[in-house]
């Protein structure tokens, strides 16, 4: 096995196997998230997409790691491992701040090869254009602790086992501090189709700010509104599910 195999290995997690031929679709996870995030989106779109989640550092089996904490570095490094492991076409998936990833992993992919992903899914997250000034990677542990249960979608036992948050709070304050110093940089724009996702009451994104992902692409755009707050599609899967086959061209 050679070394970009094992380099791939860290960091690209595969579920579920897939048909042959099928589409892949990348997925990028939220704020403190990990691979395991997106297992019942792959259970669901087995076998006819296949799905292969990110698995940043700092998390899980990488929590020896340290996490990193910058858009744009995470974005680089995550390009250079699907450039020499990744066959093409494949679309992305990012939710939150995974959203905002998956949109900068494209632009560096199209920077270096010219090939970015067919289509770019993005869910519960602002454009990169439209910027809000937080500062919750700030604040002491119980004040990101505080954050998390505004938004919803962290099991309440996570919430209230300490020895479980002291291993998730370093990745997911580094991830809050990677969301919140992004600053978006004009270039080329990129030209697949972009599918934007909110929840109707998500406190973090407004639907103003969720149709400026129109902005970043010269293809297609669509914008879906589901009832639900930050994490609304962990109540509409299987809705979500059958967009992402039609978009990538399913039964699914």
């Amino acid at each position: 096995m050679s070394g970009s195999d094992v380099e791939a290995g860290l960091w690209l997690r595969r579920f579920h196997q897939a048909d042959a031929g099928a589409p892949g679709l990348i997925c990028f996870p939220p704020a403190g998230g990990s691979a395991s995030w997106f297992h019942p989106m792959s259970a669901a779109l087995a076998p006819d997409v296949d799905v292969v989640a990110m698995q940043y550092p700092g998390r899980q089996d990488r929590r020896a790691e340290d996490p990193i904490d910058d858009v744009v570095v995470l974005a680089y490094r995550i390009s250079r491992i699907l450039s020499g492991a990744t066959g093409w076409p494949v679309a992305f998936f990012g939710h939150s701040v995974g959203a905002t990833v998956a949109f900068e992993v494209a632009r560096a992919l199209v920077a270096a090869d010219g090939a970015g992903p067919a289509h770019l899914l993005v869910s519960g997250r602002r454009a990169p254009t439209r910027h809000r000034d937080e500062q919750v990677h700030r604040r002491d542990d119980a004040g990101i602790l505080q954050d998390l249960r505004r938004l919803g979608g962290t099991d309440a036992r996570v919430l209230g086992d300490d020895d479980l948050i002291r291993l998730v709070l370093p990745a997911t304050r580094a991830d809050y501090r990677a969301a919140e110093t992004y600053r978006y940089v004009a270039g080329p724009l990129l030209t697949c189709p972009v599918t934007a996702l909110i929840g109707d009451d998500d406190p973090s994104t407004t639907l103003d700010e969720a149709a400026g992902w129109r902005e970043v692409t010269t293809g297609a755009f669509e914008l879906r509104v589901f009832p639900g707050g930050h994490f609304f599609l962990t109540r509409h899967l299987d809705e979500i599910v059958r967009l992402i086959g039609e978009r990538l061209g399913t039964a699914a």
